[in-house]
């Protein structure tokens, strides 16, 4: 009797512990399989390969110039007795000229992207930070690569072309069509210089510097460094020496973490040859001077309090970054890094706009 009794609460403990794992099997049996995840296209793996969201460095100086570019344009025009639209004076070039400047950028970054991805292939397949990129990877073909970079490359040219012939001043002069192959030289060229110099950041520096005075020369079609100074080609090469040394700054942050690889590779950098510590003291340095330089450019462009605002938060976003580069892993840094510097640009953006098109039409005060 006990032991049918045993039997009966052994078989029932079996059943009761076999009922949740039951359900689970029946609950997988309803729920809807997962389909196989679409492939993407070309264009996708494309856009994925150039990063093509990282145009948000260069891009917002771009078009910051193209505000103040508008404005000194529309002062021009009005000291010359010639009309000019009131949307120029408050920093809008048209949108031809708009949506050209906007291509030309990132038909050029993509050129310059997929050229350096394509000449970097080799050392990208050693570093274990690159090696799942797409060339190594087998993601994209080489041949896919180098159709990107030369369409590309060719639709910024003929691009340029476009702009020459469709802005108002100086309408028909080849200025951006003849210094295209100028720009390719150097945007393309970085991709070399870590093989020679140490100084490789103040190449890219120089690469998306020229982005705030192409912009300049794509609205007015010259430099033209006579009268006031806030409308004068000072500001855009003011600017084009901001971004410089952001670009020293951060790209010598973010080489910390390619250190031992490029040292046992025979790879140049300014890491390399002064060592982490050192080249995070240059850095902050380097960001220190920009700072300056950035106080400088919104007294001689005649800005007011929103320019002062967002320059409360730039600063405090290199702060941050400088502060991260110190205390925090790498792996961190790879995270973060790219965001403020994104925040930092976009800001930049903002506080231009918000001073050229929106503060003339409500506030007539001025900080100081």
């Amino acid at each position: 009797m006990f032991h049918r009794a045993g039997l009966r609460s052994g078989t029932k403990l079996v059943i009761f512990r076999l009922i949740p794992q039951l359900l689970s099997v029946a609950q997988k049996e309803k729920e809807p399989q997962p389909k196989e995840s679409q492939k993407p296209s070309l264009l996708e793996k494309w856009a994925d390969f150039v990063k093509i969201s990282h145009t948000v460095f260069a891009l917002p100086f771009a078009l910051s110039a193209t505000v103040l570019a508008a404005r000194a344009g529309h002062a021009a025009r009005i000291e010359n007795g010639e009309t000019a639209s009131a949307a120029m004076e408050r920093g809008w070039p048209g949108w031809k000229i708009f949506g050209l400047i906007l291509l030309a950028m990132i038909t050029a970054r993509t050129c310059a992207m997929a050229f350096n991805r394509i000449v970097d292939r080799k050392f990208d397949a050693q570093n274990p930070r690159t090696r799942n990129r797409h060339l190594p990877s087998g993601q994209i073909s080489l041949i896919s690569a180098w159709t990107l970079c030369l369409l590309s490359g060719a639709l910024f040219v003929g691009t340029t072309y476009g702009i020459d012939h469709l802005r108002e001043s100086n309408q028909g002069k080849l200025v951006c069509f003849m210094l295209s192959p100028v720009t390719l030289f150097f945007i393309l060229g970085y991709s070399y210089t870590k093989r020679f110099t140490d100084f490789t950041h103040v190449f890219l520096g120089i690469a998306l510097a020229i982005s705030p005075v192409g912009a300049w020369l794509a609205v007015n079609g010259s430099l033209d460094f006579g009268g006031p100074i806030k409308y004068s080609a000072f500001i855009p090469g003011l600017l084009a020496l901001i971004v410089v040394l952001w670009l020293i700054g951060f790209d010598t942050i973010y080489a910390i973490q390619d250190f031992e690889f490029d040292r046992s590779n025979n790879l140049h950098s300014i890491v390399v040859r002064w060592g982490p510590d050192n080249a995070l003291n240059l850095a902050l340095l380097v960001h220190i001077v920009m700072t300056i330089l950035l106080v400088l450019f919104g007294l001689l462009s005649g800005f007011k309090m929103a320019y002062w605002i967002g320059m409360v938060i730039i600063t405090s976003c290199l702060g941050l970054e400088h502060w991260i580069a110190r205390k925090r892993s790498l792996d961190w840094i790879q995270k973060a890094f790219f965001n403020m510097n994104a925040i930092i640009s976009l800001v930049f953006m903002a506080m231009v706009i918000t001073e050229v098109s929106i503060v003339p039409r409500f506030i007539s005060w001025r900080l100081w």
